[in-house]
């Protein structure tokens, strides 16, 4: 009797490694996604590129001004690389130490466990694009305020609203 593990395979999450690797490899192959990017004034512009039951990978941009705002991943391991111009990237790696501020050139990656709670943003004057994903595929997130008191959660959305 042979035993079928694929289903069991598809619920392990990858590793914000394997994540890593999967969009510093899409980054070098800018004919497979280039053609798809937007520029929108209003908000950032995200399409998703691929969805599988085990993971999932976005392409957005950004204009100058445009942030996330502190947000979480709902409990998926995710990484991202900025593929073309430049972002900043805001967290609070611990309540004990202050606010960390990473620039994110392109070819930047940033991987990073279920945890993990980040503002992203475009301080600079030109636009940036970046390759995000995630494991298992983001099902819900939420979103903070940073106050005195560290950070306090505003919102939660669904998938409904991406």
């Amino acid at each position: 009797m042979s035993l079928d593990l694929a289903p069991d395979r598809a619920r392990t999450p990858l590793t914000p490694n394997a994540l890593r690797k999967i969009v510093r490899t899409l980054a070098e192959e800018p004919d497979q996604w280039i053609h798809k990017v937007r520029l929108a004034t209003d908000d950032r512009w995200y399409e998703r590129l691929e969805s599988s039951e085990d993971h999932e990978v976005w392409l957005i941009s950004w204009l100058p001004g445009q942030s996330t705002g502190f947000h979480d991943h709902g409990g998926s391991r995710g990484a991202f690389t900025v593929a073309l111009g430049e972002l900043e990237e805001l967290s609070l790696p611990s309540p004990d130490q202050g606010l960390l501020i990473r620039r994110l050139p392109a070819g930047s990656d940033r991987a990073f466990g279920p945890d993990y709670v980040h503002d992203v943003r475009n301080t600079t004057s030109g636009p940036a694009v970046t390759l995000h994903a995630y494991s298992p595929p983001l099902s819900e997130m939420s979103h903070y305020d940073l106050r005195a008191g560290g950070l306090v959660r505003t919102s939660v959305e669904g998938p409904e609203q991406w």
